[in-house]
């Protein structure tokens, strides 16, 4: 299995001091990593029924979309309050200050279908929470929520336990 982390480039006090912002853009600009990280979920999920990928809003959609045309299921996505078009499902979920929106569209996810929740980064959970929300008000079953980074020491895992997650790069410290 190719190392990965040697493909995100680390940028210190971004976006505020203190912080080290895991850059992914590095990773899917070298078109033999990006196709390995692909790689690597298919073969995780190539043979768990997946329905659908729901990617959440904005990097979610880099790895969904090319996950699920992988696997020759339809993409969903899940956008900030005010971006979807037709008629949606919304989850408010709290922010570290204040809050934000989520919407689904009402169509757009089956009930009974078993749908794979995606994003780049899993950091204190909140936002991947809030997606399984959206997700189950459908009630379609979630067979497993993917990051290509987790962030550890932020425990955003505990928010999501009861269901299935894979991270391919993780940090356990800042």
């Amino acid at each position: 299995m190719q190392d990965l982390k040697k493909y995100v480039r680390n940028i210190p006090d971004f976006p505020k001091k203190g912080i080290v912002f895991r850059d992914i853009t590095t990773l899917i600009g070298d078109a033999e990593a990006f196709r390995t990280t692909i790689d690597m979920f298919y073969e995780n999920y190539k043979d768990k029924g997946i329905d659908a990928i729901v990617g959440i809003d904005a990097r979610g959609f880099i790895f969904g979309a090319a996950l699920a045309y992988k696997l020759g299921v339809k993409f969903v996505p899940v956008r900030k309050k005010g971006k979807l078009p037709f008629k949606t499902y919304s989850v408010t979920y709290a922010l570290e200050y204040g809050t934000d929106t989520l919407e689904m569209h009402e169509d757009a996810v089956n009930k009974g279908s078993k749908v794979l929740i995606m994003d780049d980064l899993l950091a204190t959970g909140g936002t991947a929470e809030a997606v399984v929300k959206l997700v189950e008000m459908v009630g379609a079953e979630i067979a497993g929520i993917a990051f290509v980074i987790e962030l550890e020491f932020l425990k955003g895992a505990e928010k999501l336990k009861s269901h299935p997650i894979l991270s391919l790069i993780k940090y356990n410290t800042e």
